[in-house]
């Protein structure tokens, strides 16, 4: 008799301890590629995500904005993880704006939840 009042607790904590590592949250990320009007990789670039609420009335995204530059591949990832909350019903739409010495160029990102997102951004002269 001890043995299963012993059993069935130990058994129950395993099972939710199981099945609570089967819910882990994925990356949220975002990964920006530049290259210029011929299809190059731009290293380099420096190159911006933010939100640009159309409603002056609207909360500030300002935590959002995050910036970084480009690697040898002309590329840049952000990581948004910590934003995102579990249950949260979509995340984000992001403007990029990429520029290097006398290039730029501006693209959109839909941010989607615990997914490897990605845009690319052709740069041209100014």
């Amino acid at each position: 008799m001890a043995a299963n009042n012993v059993f069935l607790p130990a058994f129950a904590l395993a099972l939710a301890v199981g099945l609570g590592a089967c819910n882990k949250v994925k990356d949220t990320t975002a990964l920006i590629t530049v290259h210029d009007a011929n299809g190059a990789a731009v290293v380099g670039a420096s190159v911006k995500l933010y939100a640009n609420p159309v409603d002056p009335l609207m909360p500030d995204f300002s935590r959002l904005t995050k910036e970084g530059v480009t690697d040898a591949s002309g590329r840049v990832l952000f990581d948004y993880s910590d934003f995102y909350k579990r249950g949260q019903a979509g995340f984000a739409v992001l403007d990029i704006h990429a520029e290097k010495d006398s290039l730029a160029g501006d693209g959109i990102i839909r941010i989607e939840e615990e997914v490897a997102n990605e845009e690319l951004v052709v740069v041209e002269p100014i």
